[in-house]
Parts: C-alpha cells; structure tokens; sequence
C-alpha cells in the first residue's frame, strides 16, 4: 500500500481493497521503523490518526467523501494543529500546545484527510539543510550521509521515504523546491496569497507561502485543489477564482515555450547537474515543448536581497518571543532585561540569532535606508526581470539547486555557503511567483530536481508539465537506497 500514489490509494479506498484505517497503520509501523534513524517526524499523533481513519471509513461507507478522504499527511511543524505541540523545530517552543489550526490544516481535515504528526524542520524554517533544529537533523533517506534540504527537509524525507504519501511545507525562499530536489520528490510553492498563512507561524510574512509536497505532480494537484482558496481571515490571501488543478493535468504540451535563464546554467551549475537537466530538457522537447534562452540579469542580487528583506521582517516577527506571554521562560530572572535576554539567547538557536541580529541592524536607525530600502528597490526590479521574461515565454524551466544533496555538516559552520545553494530559488519568492520542482534524474545515486516557475496563478500549468513529463519517465518513483 505505502508504494501507491494518492490517487491509487483513494481509487483503493473506494473499492475497498483497504480501509483507511488499514492504510493509516501501515503508515505508523512504517514510521515506527524508519523514523528514529532519518528524524522526519518530531511528532507523531498515531491515536487521533486511527480515530480520523476510522471516520474517514464510516464517510466513505456513506458515500458521503471527498476525493482525499482517508488519505494520510503530515504537516511540517510550522503550522498551528489545534491540541497537538507545533515547534517550529525549536526550544522556544518545544512545549506549546497550538489552541487552534491553522486553515491549511483545517481544510485538509474537513477533506477528510488523516494527520499522522508533525515533521521535522529548520528552526523557524531559518535554514537550507534541516540541521539547525533544536531535534536534531533529519537525514536524506538517498543517503543518511546527506542533508534532505530545508527548511521543509521533514516533509520531504518522510515523503521520500514512505513514512507518508503527501506532506505539507512551507516556501520563504525555496524551502519547498530545494527538499524535494535534493529527497527525489515533487514539491510547489504556490503564488504569494493563493494559499492562506493563517496558522502558519511567520518567518518573513511577504515571502512565506504554505503548498504541498509529494511523490507527484498529480499527488500535489490534489492536494493544493483542498489547500487553497481565499481566506478573510489572512489579510495576504487573494480572491479570485480557483481552477481545477486535476482537469489541467492531461493537457497536451505542443506549441508551449520554455525559457532557459542563461543565468541558471552557468558557472554555479555542477556539470553533472547540467548533463542530468539538459536530459530532462530533451524529453520535455520530445513531447511539444519549444525551448529557448531567455535572460535573468539580477539573478546574482536576489541573494543579497533576500537576506536583508527575510531577516528583517523575522526580527520583527521574533520579537513577540520574549519569555513573557509564551516560549521558552528562563529560570529565576533578575529584572525584565534579565528575562528578555536570556529567554531568548536560551530559546533561540545559532541560525535564528544570526538572522534576528542581521534584520534589527537592517531597519536601525541609520541603516534603514542603506540597506532595507535598496533591498526593497532590488526586489521590484528582480519581479520586472521576471515579468519581462515571462512575456517571451509561457514557462521558465531551471535547476532548482546548484548541485545535489550535500553532506551533513559540511556548511554548517559557513553561512555564506549555505545560502549561496538557495541562488535559483529565492527571486521567485522575491517576486511571488508560483514554482514547482520535481524529479529529473540522479547524480552519484543523489537525486536532481528541475525547476518549473511560472507567472501568477500559474499553477495549474506548472502542475501540467510536470505530469506530463512524468507520464514519460520514472524519476519520481524511484525508491531511496539509503534506508532499505
């Protein structure tokens, strides 16, 4: 049953060739197996699984069921899930309880849907390796000597590893793209405001976007049909009609144009990255696709952007962590500056205190105008670069990292190097835009995603290319070699 995609297993469920609650067990032994050596889940919520399985079935008895009822998911550990701990992979907040669910969660579960706990992440989803958790790294189950990509690098792991069909995460700069390039699965990050951030605990409120992960591109078509859609209560989402993802699945490729940013294929790409991604290339040009180079010029600038807008606006965020109201309270305080200071140099990790420094001394006075102002400049021409390019082509079509998954520990202890792996991710948050990465290919047994960025609201098509080049290859149902 764990081989099956969403949809074969819900075509499953209906024929009842198994129950939910016979897929939910063998999903939780499978994590009771796997999980303490990969570090996926920082929760798992196997009781109340069984008890949704069980609803699920008496719904889908009663014909009365949506297309994913039934159907197991994690959530990465950022969104609110009422009456269940949500860490945000931190001491902060190892011990909080959410009181509410955030409407991702919400609307998953009013589809049916049965959570099986919380995954792993970089703390406050600060991070491109899944190891600055205060629970310790989650492993690449391709090979446990190799990070999974963060910060939704638990989502990832516990897809590619059958520990879990589908998974939610969360994209403030790539977050979704480069776990699921670097685990072998397929991950999209919607446009800014098509899926509600309400419940999701902010890191950067203008780049963050919550959207599926999963071994497929149909698998994500089901899930970000359930997830998206106008919310009152986030004043970011958008109102505007939401198509049928699974209806634009099957449609042909022919006539369709893919731009190539030279900018993408140049020195920073590993040559066994651009012989897998030139590969993928021809086959998509097999089924219709014309593609032709198409120019990014500020690509190199979106690094420096983002690493001023980000940090700012989680020094704003962060701010509310102050040992007073709720988080991590340190013991015996001396005076409220006591408490302040070492609630939070207790209760935040290295990554996440770096990142606060860097965004208070970016809005500080004297500063604002060198350094955050110029970033915000840099970020409307990074979006006209794109909209400029999006005019001569339907699609782009890029790397989604530099190079495959890389060794645990290996750039910890280099920031600079760490976010230089996040250069062909982070102008598509800068500038909104929707984006999936999916399965192209293997290099040294670790696997290659491809990048597919699109124009606002755009999904459906990126969804599209993505089957349909799956229709045609198997990269996405390869298995990982690291954890059998």
């Amino acid at each position: 049953m764990i081989e099956l995609s969403l949809a074969q297993m819900a075509q499953g469920l209906r024929q009842k060739t198994f129950s939910s609650r016979e897929l939910t067990q063998a999903f939780l032994d499978r994590i009771s197996q796997l999980n303490p050596r990969i570090n996926a889940f920082i929760t798992v919520t196997a009781e109340t699984a069984l008890q949704q399985a069980e609803q699920a079935d008496a719904r889908l008895a009663q014909s009365d069921a949506s297309p994913l009822t039934g159907l197991p998911l994690a959530h990465k550990d950022i969104f609110c899930t009422q009456g269940v701990r949500t860490t945000c992979g931190s001491r902060m907040l190892e011990n909080f309880t959410a009181p509410y669910s955030a409407t991702v969660v919400s609307r998953l579960e009013e589809a049916g849907m049965v959570s099986l706990g919380k995954t792993n992440l970089d703390e406050f989803a600060m991070g491109s390796s899944n190891e600055s958790s205060w629970f310790g790294p989650t492993l690449n189950p391709w090979d446990l000597n190799a990070v999974p990509g963060g910060s939704s690098g638990g989502s990832a792991a516990a897809v590619a590893a059958r520990l879990v069909p589908a998974a939610t995460g969360t994209d403030t700069g790539g977050s979704i793209r480069q776990p699921a390039a670097f685990c072998g699965i397929t991950g999209i990050k919607p446009t800014y405001g098509r899926v509600s951030r309400w419940g999701m605990i902010a890191y950067a409120s203008s780049l963050d976007q919550g959207g599926p992960m999963a071994r497929s591109a149909e698998d994500c078509a089901l899930l970000l049909q359930a997830m998206a859609g106008f919310d009152p209560k986030d004043s970011t989402s958008i109102q505007r009609n939401l198509p049928q993802y699974a209806d634009a699945l099957h449609e042909p490729l022919q006539g369709l144009t893919l731009g190539l940013p030279k900018e993408y294929f140049g020195e920073d790409l590993s040559p066994a990255m651009a012989k897998v991604l030139e590969q993928a290339i021809q086959t998509l040009e097999k089924l219709g696709v014309r593609c032709k180079e198409v120019s990014l010029p500020l690509t190199r600038l979106a690094i420096p952007a983002y690493y001023v807008i980000a940090p700012a606006e989680a020094s704003t965020n962060l701010s509310r962590y102050d040992g007073v109201r709720f988080g991590h309270r340190c013991d015996q305080p001396q005076d409220l500056e006591d408490l302040y200071k070492r609630s939070r140099s207790e209760g935040f990790g290295e990554e996440v205190k770096r990142r606060i420094l860097v965004g208070t001394y970016a809005l500080s006075e004297g500063f604002y105008d060198a350094y955050y102002r110029k970033a915000q400049q840099l970020r409307r021409l990074i979006t006209q670069d794109f909209q400029s390019s999006l005019k001569e082509v339907d699609l782009l079509l890029a790397p989604t990292t530099p190079t495959p998954a890389f060794d645990l520990g290996s750039k910890i202890n280099d920031p600079v190097q760490m976010y230089l792996e996040d250069i062909y991710t982070l102008g598509v948050n800068l500038a909104g835009l929707p984006a999936l990465s999916m399965p192209a290919g293997q290099v040294a047994g670790r696997p290659v995603g491809l990048q597919l960025i699109g124009n606002h609201f755009e999904e459906a098509r990126l969804l599209n290319v993505a089957h349909q080049f799956q229709q045609v290859t198997d990269h996405h149902l390869q298995k990982p070699s690291g954890i059998e």
